[in-house]
């Protein structure tokens, strides 16, 4: 078994919904009393381990704790309990503008997120040329991202993502929204990645994005693993228990 990269542990995470039915601040200020708090747990103590190499989709109902496990995963939350360990560089792609600045180019937002993601100014100018060529986004590169329709937002994402250095990738949905020319280029990437030893956990509603790409799969329900093996063996599962979309 080859090295383990992601090691989960008893993972739950949990979050506190406030009902005020409060029409107004003014309102709600006045009967913070009143309110009725909601306990919702999203993850019920999961365990799981993700290896070098692997590619790793998630499956599940709309509700299943799919995208909050990329997003603790991605130390965008903290966990209720449980533990992560990550023991690599990680590129995190999740929902579309996440870590953009609305009003900055999106030449800006290459320098902004890259160094977010662990490069240093220098490494990050160095690499730009490039990851403006694999976006195909042209002069709109130039322009704000507040301006950018929803594939010009997945084309910088994943851009920025692949071109960090990471070991890991992290994406939630993503690659729907590109049209099939940008898409078919992300899958080529994505093959690469993989065939140097690249490591990629995914969440996706379409079986055969699975297929095509995950040589593992892993289906979760109401907050925990219901089945993890070979893709075509949980998905079949997975549709045959009435799976939505």
């Amino acid at each position: 078994m080859s090295e383990t990269l992601i090691e989960i542990r008893g993972l739950k995470k949990e979050f506190l919904l406030s009902h005020t039915g409060a029409a107004s601040l003014k309102t709600m200020l006045l009967w913070w009393k009143k309110r009725e708090l909601e306990h919702l747990q999203v993850l019920k103590g999961v365990d799981l381990d993700i290896h070098r190499g692997e590619c790793v989709a998630l499956v599940g109902r709309n509700g299943a704790g799919k995208s909050t496990l990329l997003s603790l995963v991605s130390r965008i939350y903290k966990p209720t309990s449980g533990t992560i360990q990550v023991k690599a560089r990680m590129a995190p792609l999740l929902e579309l503008g996440a870590g953009f600045h609305p009003d900055l180019t999106g030449l800006e937002n290459i320098l902004f997120n890259g160094m977010i993601l662990g490069l240093t100014r220098k490494e990050v100018l160095e690499r730009t040329p490039q990851i403006v060529e694999f976006s195909e986004l042209g002069s709109h590169i130039d322009t704000p991202v507040r301006t950018y329709s929803s594939g010009m937002m997945a084309r910088l994402g994943f851009s920025i993502a692949v071109h960090v250095d990471a070991e890991i990738l992290i994406v939630d949905e993503v690659l729907a929204v590109g049209d099939y020319a940008f898409e078919k280029k992300c899958y080529d990437f994505i093959d690469g990645f993989r065939a140097k030893g690249g490591t990629i956990l995914f969440v996706s509603h379409n079986p055969e994005s699975v297929l095509r790409v995950a040589d593992r799969c892993v289906w979760l329900q109401s907050g925990l693993v219901k089945e993890d093996g070979d893709p075509s063996t949980v998905l079949a599962s997975y549709q045959a228990a009435g799976a939505d979309r």
